[in-house]
């Protein structure tokens, strides 16, 4: 495919040469550049976007941007026709060299190879260990919320109680020992905020910045993986790496299953904890709603998820030539769904940026759709609805203190720290 010139195929619907970008990372550490999100979906719902040099990385060859809802779920649903495989989930191309490592993860996968491994991992989510972590989860909502009480009430949240509440779930689920704990706090950082002129990038002989998914950057984490596994099968416990060990994935199955969870299952309530907590801040009508018990919890932290996903967008390769919204789409061409941008299309939600803690139906995207979609969702939302729970019986609100500062990412949308003021119960 020639990608020196990136322009819509011959016989695709003509598309608006003012469009606006929604590739640069810089962009969206504003918050979410709604407008733009609104204008691409109205005017091309599938549009070129370039991929110009940005924070230190290279140029690339430039994507589609898929913003409608409809034309999102139909490139989640459709494995066969939009690859994980190919070209991996990122926007960034990987390596040439890198790729075969990073196809290894079941997120790189398609079917059928992506479901028998998701298969063996649901394994470990038995209906015992959840019930067992939701108890566990609301003892440590309580008593970070009640210190942060304690010490007056006005507390960055993101510092004070949601980063730690995600990352010690997590490593109780996975069984990480406590003095480890850390180590996953910096690996998760380093995957993440890899874009974030916050935390600066490791780089290669020859200057240039190494992929946080390539080999090198996860060698460290990897040999942990092992070590920790080869521990839980001498010494078995009720968490997630006992019941991975003892399964029959192989060492290199088992190095990117430990990845991922450690990545996706830390970042996604990192992310959504303190997003919905901003959501509800500056919207002291629907917060009042859910304080005095007038909507459930579970359907306030769907509307939540919606209007603060964790995960901005997910890459995927045409596997052939096809068309999606009119648009002729050439294989091998990137394809970017927007979930942030899907789940405010005014064609599916009414009143889209309008916070509706009661809204149904809800069929937000904020967990993927089809095959992809997220293998711990039901574990993110038992850790939000908790911590939501929790959030009303310590306190009688929540305003917001400052301004939040945002992670510099066209991939997670994450608060780097959000200062809030508990009010008194």
């Amino acid at each position: 495919m020639d990608t020196s010139a990136p322009l819509p195929q011959a016989g695709a619907v003509k598309q608006p040469t003012d469009l606006p970008d929604v590739f640069d990372p810089r962009i969206h550490a504003a918050g979410p550049p709604h407008d733009a999100f609104r204008e691409l979906r109205d005017r091309a719902p599938v549009a070129w976007q370039e991929e110009p040099a940005v924070l230190g990385w290279p140029a690339g060859p430039g994507f589609w941007a898929v913003t409608r809802h409809a034309d999102v779920v139909r490139v989640l649903k459709e494995a066969g026709t939009y690859s994980s495989w190919l070209g991996a989930t990122q926007i960034r191309d990987p390596a040439p060299a890198d790729l075969p490592f990073i196809r290894r993860m079941m997120l790189n996968q398609d079917p059928p190879e992506h479901g028998g491994l998701r298969r063996l991992a649901a394994r470990a989510f038995t209906p015992g260990r959840v019930a067992r972590f939701e108890e566990t989860a609301r003892v440590r909502a309580r008593a970070l919320l009640a210190a942060a009480v304690a010490d007056g009430g006005e507390v960055d949240l993101v510092r004070a109680v949601t980063d730690d509440y995600a990352l010690l779930n997590l490593t109780d689920l996975l069984g990480v020992p406590p003095g480890d704990r850390g180590l996953l706090h910096t690996w998760t950082e380093r995957v993440i905020a890899y874009q974030d002129p916050d935390e600066p990038a490791v780089l290669d002989a020859g200057g240039k910045p190494l992929n946080p998914r390539s080999p090198a950057m996860l060698a460290e984490m990897f040999g942990y993986a092992q070590e920790l596994a080869a521990y839980k099968r001498k010494h078995p416990a009720d968490d997630l790496m006992t019941a991975l060990a003892t399964t029959e994935l192989a060492d290199a199955e088992l190095e990117m299953f430990f990845f991922l969870l450690t990545v996706a299952g830390n970042d996604t309530v990192r992310s959504a904890a303190p997003g919905s907590v901003l959501a509800l801040c500056g919207n002291p009508g629907e917060q009042r709603r859910l304080w005095r018990g007038e909507v459930g919890t579970d359907t306030a932290v769907d509307e939540l998820l919606r209007v603060h996903p964790p995960v901005l967008s997910f890459r995927r390769t045409a596997a052939r030539a096809t068309e999606l919204a009119g648009v002729r789409i050439a294989e091998g061409d990137k394809v970017v769904v927007f979930h942030v941008s899907a789940n405010h299309d005014e064609r599916v939600f009414p009143d889209p940026h309008r916070l509706d803690l009661g809204r149904r139906p809800n069929p937000h995207v904020s967990f993927g759709d089809g095959p992809h979609v997220c293998l711990g969702a039901h574990f993110a939302r038992l850790q939000l609805r908790v911590f939501h729970e929790e959030l009303r019986a310590c306190c009688g609100g929540v305003e917001a203190a400052g301004e939040p500062r945002r992670l510099v990412s066209n991939f997670i949308n994450g608060i780097k720290s959000s200062p809030v003021r508990l009010r008194e119960p």
